[in-house]
């Protein structure tokens, strides 16, 4: 007997699956699983199943003095399994935000903030002597199960007058540290992001990449910088990043139809951008991707094996046996809708995702929509 059985649930390429979990695990994929289980859920090929949503850059230390938010407030609640603190803490607020993590019902993992201080200030790059490389190896080797990666903001007010210098170290500090994911901040300049983009290897993050700063990874013309093309032939990883300040319609739209498509959606959130926007959820981010002409396909890949992928959590992100039984359930929401983004653009949109419940290691956890579904209420 399975401990849960999710019966017909459709997926984003339109076909129709049975999960089984047991515990913790997918357990078995079918079109018709007849075993039975100690719970049972019939999507009854109304509602969508995928795996479970990873929002790959958020900010969800609670103790941070200027970006702080809750787990579950930006994770199951929300549809999303697993959130990723993008930088919010290094090497000296770790121990603490690991203990704070282990009261959330949402997977949370850190990308540690290359400074020892985290963002106690907003620049926490401008004295190099908070970068130490042996204290931040010794944090990923005490919290490698936690750590998931190291983050670097190369923006002019973070960095000040230490330019390409932080971005040096951070490439340091990854070498020794068996290649953990890099992602890195672009923002204001300087530095620029060609001589950024220059530094970056294969598996490099960059998040914010459809910013529309004059730091962008357009030319004036509308062209993609030869930098960013180099970058990204080299394997340069592109993370969406929304947040409050860095995301254009128009950026996202130019390089998208020049087939510059965002290898993951993540959303940049705290506290502030939820509640006041634009960023509200990650559904919400990945509603704009919907809006700007990605497919369900392509947005929950981006959210799902491609954020999976470029963090190296080889668990997660895939309906396949022995992954863990971390799944979301949603429907797309027909209505019109009106999306904003960091600079007050907007564009009308017709669908939106509404997640109905997170699983997280089979454990049921609806949302405020999924509890007005009568599936969940048998």
């Amino acid at each position: 007997m399975y401990d849960l059985l999710i019966k017909n649930g459709k997926l984003a390429n339109g076909h129709f699956v049975d999960i089984a979990i047991q515990a913790g695990k997918i357990a078995k994929i079918s079109t018709n699983i007849i075993e039975s289980a100690e719970k049972e859920i019939d999507l009854k090929g109304l509602h969508y199943i995928s795996a479970g949503w990873i929002d790959s850059h958020t900010h969800c230390y609670s103790a941070s003095p200027i970006y702080n938010d809750e787990p579950d407030l930006i994770g199951v609640t929300h549809g999303v399994t697993t959130v990723v603190d993008a930088g919010s803490v290094g090497a000296d607020d770790i121990d603490d935000f690991y203990q704070l993590t282990q009261k959330s019902s949402t997977n949370v993992y850190s990308i540690l903030n290359i400074s020892r201080i985290g963002l106690l200030r907003q620049d926490e790059l401008a004295d190099m002597s908070d970068i130490d490389l042996d204290i931040a190896k010794e944090t990923i080797n005490k919290h490698s199960d936690f750590v998931v990666g190291i983050k670097a903001r190369m923006s002019g007010s973070v960095v000040k007058e230490n330019g390409l210098k932080p971005l040096v170290k951070a490439k340091e500090m990854q070498a020794q540290n068996n290649h953990l994911p890099l992602m890195v901040h672009v923002g204001n300049n300087p530095p620029n992001l060609d001589d950024i983009a220059e530094l970056l290897t294969k598996g490099d993050i960059i998040t914010h990449c459809y910013n529309g700063k004059p730091n962008r990874i357009l030319t004036p013309e509308g062209e993609l910088k030869e930098s960013m093309k180099k970058a990204i032939k080299r394997g340069v990883i592109l993370d969406v990043g929304h947040g409050g300040a860095s995301f254009s319609f128009d950026v996202a739209e130019q390089a998208i139809k020049k087939g510059i498509y965002p290898d993951t959606i993540s959303s940049d959130i705290y506290c502030k951008n939820r509640i006041a926007g634009p960023v509200r959820s990650l559904a919400h981010i990945m509603s704009k991707f919907l809006t700007i002409g990605l497919s369900l396909e392509q947005v929950i890949n981006c959210v799902t094996i491609n954020a999976a992928n470029a963090l190296q959590m080889d668990a997660k992100g895939q309906l396949e046996v022995g992954k863990d039984a971390d799944l979301t359930i949603f429907n797309i929401h027909h209505e019109p809708c009106t999306f904003v983004d960091s600079e007050q653009g907007n564009r009308q949109g017709n669908e939106s995702f509404l997640p109905l419940a997170s699983i997280v290691a089979g454990q049921v956890i609806t949302t405020q929509h999924g509890e007005k579904t009568d599936v969940f209420n048998s």
